[in-house]
């Protein structure tokens, strides 16, 4: 029996525009767990806005030569992502600000400080493998923020589960409604390509300028299979835009980032649904991206992007007004003006001058640590944006160093990297010896490279004598006080100067809040204060 051939509508790729201030924003992030495609995905999505030329490498304005989105020696190393990039891209007159999280669960407090940031997420899931545990865990954070969620089923081109087993799989364990709009035509060996069932049309495999790399060829027993399973897909919920946009419906697309199928459609799908720059949660009263001032907010600190010149970025997100390079600024937490002289688009390294930004933009201040997660810019008003807290460390360990002469370097190099988010650290009321708090072990990794790397101190780590941390309140200051006197030798200041209660095992701080009712022990602190 002949094959049946499908004839693959060319799609128009319009050239890419430079951002402007009518063109609508888009900001979103990528969520998945490690190794489901996240970071091939994300390359694809600037291939296809233009903002890079060749798959797998980002082009340097400087030197001419390549690197990858994976900018640190040691994501080069390990193949994976340890810090958020940020990436901004336009495609059919729309300006997308793609926020690429670490997939690594050790750097989920770093993707939950990102997803502060942004409209809407894509959740990415490998066929073969479905939903997994830490892709569980950050759906779980994009709900409490009532994020708008995508899926896209990566790597159909590979042999995976059933489509209908993984879209049950979403359903029953993310309780969604998953609204089909891209399926497979076959998988691993018998893919074919993919079918747009809300415009009942085959997708190919197009290059990012639209031009048609091959016709979708389907054999005719082939192609029944699908048109009886696109007529079972009617089964499903219909696409309700308020219910995507309210968290309780996600669209699905099938695709493939490695082979570019599903790609265009994502971006699409983006474009058409995703929310546009919506309120922000802030003290004492919400901020609506319509406000007529400029107010933003710091979700992000990255030092040494450029080892050579010490820089120090924070990654800031517009949520009001027409902001304009070298205008005054209120820093709420600092109670100071601050005039931006030099703000920053990106592209992960490299960068170029903001002359202006809009509600959903990302830009980067250079600073030399005025600024930290959680600071809040405005015009004048004294608001501060909530929601963005630290966790309680996971893993407490000492810091020994090699050169004891370096200790007042050390301590710049670790208030550096804390501000970053990279580790927490605690000082003793009782000793010398810093410690580090973190939630995954690949982070105390991260952390004993980067100081080694960035500021030529070797260090290494010993087991501490704890193994949580707990911040401490109390409405009534002198209840504290004798709490934490009578408590030293398990006492701890943050960066901050914030009390925390070092517990040497579960037992211990279980005791410590049963013998004392009217202290607060919390596993997560809010970053800033107004």
């Amino acid at each position: 029996m002949d094959d049946m051939t499908i004839a693959e509508p060319r799609t128009d790729s319009a050239p890419p525009a430079p951002p402007a201030p009518t063109l609508p924003r888009r900001t979103f992030a990528i969520i998945s767990h490690p190794d489901a495609g996240k970071t091939t995905l994300t390359e694809k999505l600037l291939l296809f806005g233009g903002a890079i030329h060749e798959a797998g490498m980002v082009k340097a304005r400087r030197e001419r030569r390549n690197t990858r989105s994976d900018w640190m020696a040691i994501e080069r190393q390990r193949g994976i992502s340890v810090t958020s990039s940020v990436m901004t891209f336009t495609w059919h007159d729309v300006v997308f600000n793609l926020l690429d999280t670490p997939g690594h669960q050790d750097f989920s407090e770093d993707t939950y400080r990102t997803l502060t940031a942004v409209d809407a997420a894509v959740m990415v899931i490998d066929a073969a493998r479905g939903i997994e545990a830490q892709t569980l865990k950050l759906f779980e954070v994009c709900r409490l923020r009532d994020i708008p969620i995508i899926t896209f089923i990566n790597k159909i081109d590979r042999e995976g589960q059933d489509p209908f087993t993984l879209l049950d799989e979403i359903a029953s364990t993310l309780a969604l409604d998953v609204c089909p709009m891209v399926w497979p035509i076959g998988m691993g060996g018998l893919f074919r390509g993919c079918w747009d069932i809300t415009q009942n049309r085959p997708i190919g495999r197009v290059s990012p300028e639209g031009e048609v790399f091959a016709q979708v060829t389907v054999p005719p027993e082939q192609m029944a299979e699908v048109q009886d399973a696109i007529e079972l897909t009617g089964a499903y919920p219909a696409f309700d835009e308020a219910a995507f946009r309210a968290g309780h419906l996600t669209p699905v697309l099938f695709g493939s980032a490695l082979k570019d199928y599903g790609v265009v459609e994502l971006l699409a799908m983006l474009s058409q649904f995703a929310p546009a720059p919506t309120t922000q949660r802030a003290e004492p009263h919400p901020v609506a991206a319509s406000d007529p001032n400029v107010t933003g907010f710091v979700f992000k600190v990255q030092a040494n992007m450029d080892p050579n010149h010490r820089d120090r970025i924070a990654f800031t997100r517009i949520c009001s007004g027409r902001f304009q390079r070298g205008m005054k600024l209120f820093h709420v937490r600092a109670g100071k003006t601050m005039a931006i002289q030099a703000p920053i688009f990106f592209f992960a390294r490299d960068r170029s001058l903001a002359e202006e930004a809009w509600p959903g933009d990302i830009i980067g201040i250079p600073n030399h640590g005025s600024l930290r997660v959680g600071d809040t810019l405005t015009e004048g008003e004294p608001l501060r944006f909530t929601g963005i807290p630290s966790f309680a460390p996971e893993i407490l360990r000492r810091i020994i160093l090699a050169d004891p002469m370096r200790a007042k370097q050390l301590r710049r190099a670790l208030e550096d990297l804390a501000e970053e988010g990279v580790a927490q650290i605690f000082r003793p009321m009782l000793g010398a010896d810093w410690i580090v708090g973190v939630v995954g072990a690949l982070q105390l990794d991260v952390l004993a490279a980067r100081i080694d790397t960035e500021y030529k101190i070797p260090i290494r780590f010993e087991a501490s004598p704890y193994t949580t941390a707990r911040w401490i309140t109390c409405p009534d200051p002198k209840i504290l006080k004798t709490f934490i006197d009578a408590n030293q030798s398990t006492m701890g200041l943050d960066r901050d100067d914030s009390p925390v209660f070092l517990a040497r095992d579960t037992w211990s701080l279980r005791y410590a809040a049963e013998r004392n009712p009217e202290i607060h022990f919390s596993a997560t602190h809010e970053t800033s204060a107004a």
